[in-house]
């Protein structure tokens, strides 16, 4: 099964479309955030690394995020990986592919989500999230249901904004992206794996896309 990283700067719908290939595909997201989070409470010993450098308030290294991709590759089966929110640097790249090497494993796909800006400022400063299982929602485009209960788990639930969910947050968010993380574009085209789909059209569209990356 494939093994592909989702690309695109922050709001492109990367983590929704994560959700879909996991509940369709039954492949495995690796999310840097789920992972530190996990690892913090896990009582491990890359556990209590994470947790001593985040109590400090410093950066993880991309040594330890590079560990717990490891472990996660070490113990777990299904339909390939999902990628999400690394690599964002060209080191991490190299990282990232030394790591599967040795895991006799490679990447198949790497796929951006192209959006542009100012839409991508206008669409998220307007979105809400399930407290319970982290659906999005949209005040232009899918509002939150009258009756509060989400239309993904059933639940009804607390529906939350991100506080930097605002159009100056999200301006610097973008630039930090557009310094660091774009440059992965010409990285993994210039290894003819770069694949792009458009990040701004209907989730079920987007899906679409994707779905004819991997087949």
């Amino acid at each position: 099964m494939p093994n592909i990283i989702l690309l695109g700067p922050p709001g492109a719908g990367k983590g929704t479309q994560a959700r879909r290939l996991v509940e369709e595909r039954e492949m495995v997201q690796l999310s840097t955030g789920d992972m530190l989070r996990e690892a913090r409470t896990s009582g491990t010993e890359m556990g209590q690394r994470v947790a001593a450098v985040m109590d400090r308030g410093e950066l993880v290294t991309d040594e330890i995020v590079i560990g717990l991709i490891e472990e996660k590759l070490n113990g777990a089966t299904g339909g390939g990986f999902i990628f999400d929110g690394f690599p964002r640097t060209l080191a991490q790249a190299d990282a990232l592919g030394a790591l599967l090497d040795r895991h006799a494993m490679q990447l198949d796909a790497v796929i951006e989500m192209q959006v542009d800006d100012a839409a991508l400022v206008s669409r998220i400063t307007a979105r809400s999230t399930c407290g319970t299982c982290g659906e999005v929602y949209n005040d232009l485009t899918k509002p939150i249901p009258a009756d509060g209960v989400c239309t993904s788990c059933g639940q009804k639930a607390d529906f939350k904004r991100r506080a930097d969910d605002n159009e100056e947050s999200l301006k610097q968010r973008l630039m930090e992206y557009y310094k660091k993380t774009s440059p992965l574009i010409g990285y993994y085209y210039a290894k003819g794996k770069l694949r792009a789909v458009d990040g701004l059209a209907e989730i079920e569209d987007v899906a679409r896309s994707i779905a004819g990356v991997l087949d």
